[in-house]
């Protein structure tokens, strides 16, 4: 496996800082001393040609000896016919600037449940959230294939995000060009347990996000820092190997898998989000290692 971070981890360093993505590839080439960057979502400097950024990333990555590893972005299905082929044609649009990027691979959201489709009377059950956006799903892995570009679900977003719905979906869909961003923290969100499900979802993943997570109890958490979550528990981001969840454990299910790809890693603690990312990958190194999973 290979050691990535994603954009969204130095998200408050940039903006706090006035950083820029150019920034955030030169530390991550550099201080955190990792081959790849995954890209999650252009910044602003994109509205006015997004291919043109995206390539300009790219340059910017490759001259700091990276590749971009992934790219993630959202979307929203679950919404009437008519938007959702608007969505579908910008979800294509988004596949054009990964393959710019030059990325296996680009995850993007499926739905956040029944809430966001206010026009829908039928029955609100899985079964009927997979026959609206499967069809539209297929379409965009379908558009992806020619571009050499694997399209992902993520367990993300509550609604979809339990590994037994998650793996519902990819069956439903059940294309050779879409697959999972498997993230190995965030089955913790609806109170799942996070080895048991990689257990079930590891041989589904083509890439893979790792990240931790302190818990307590809804009722007993401070005014801020945390995250209510559907569940009786609430989180706060944690740096990767500080938190509860048994990455060890997962990284030996990966293996099992007989997972090669990126762990791209994503930091969203408290903490200063340079120092988190570090601390956060000499855990992941260390671990790594130990498992002889770690390559360059």
């Amino acid at each position: 496996m290979r050691l990535s971070v994603s954009t969204y981890s130095l998200a408050r360093w940039r903006r706090e800082q006035n950083k820029s993505y150019e920034d955030t590839i030169s530390f991550y080439a550099h201080e955190a001393k990792v081959k790849g960057v995954e890209i999650s979502g252009l910044d602003d400097k994109a509205k006015k040609d997004p291919i043109a950024r995206a390539a300009e990333l790219r340059r910017h990555a490759e001259k700091a000896g990276m590749k971009v590893s992934g790219y993630c972005v959202g979307a929203e299905l679950m919404v009437p016919l008519d938007e959702q082929k608007k969505a579908v044609e910008q979800l294509k649009r988004e596949v054009d600037i990964a393959a710019t990027l030059g990325v296996a691979s680009m995850r993007h959201d499926v739905t956040r449940g029944f809430d966001k489709w206010t026009s829908y009377t039928g029955p609100k059950t899985l079964a009927a959230l997979l026959k609206h956006i499967v069809p539209a799903i297929r379409e965009v892995a379908d558009y992806a294939q020619a571009k050499g570009v694997k399209t992902t679900l993520e367990n993300h977003g509550f609604y979809m995000q339990a590994s037994e719905r998650v793996e519902k979906l990819l069956k439903a869909v059940k294309h050779p060009n879409f697959a999972l961003t498997l993230d190995m923290g965030n089955f913790l969100c609806v109170n799942e347990n996070p080895v048991k499900a990689v257990t079930r979802c590891a041989k589904y993943a083509v890439m893979a996000h790792v990240k931790d997570f302190h818990v307590r109890a809804k009722k007993t958490t401070p005014p801020s820092g945390w995250f209510a979550t559907p569940t009786p528990i609430a989180l706060r981001g944690a740096i990767v190997g500080h938190g509860v969840i048994d990455i060890p454990a997962e990284l030996k299910l990966l293996k099992k898998a007989n997972y090669r790809g990126w762990l791209s890693l994503e930091f969203e603690g408290m903490e200063d989000p340079t120092q988190g990312v570090l601390l956060g990958l000499d855990y992941l190194r260390r671990e790594m290692s130990q498992l002889s999973v770690l390559e360059g």
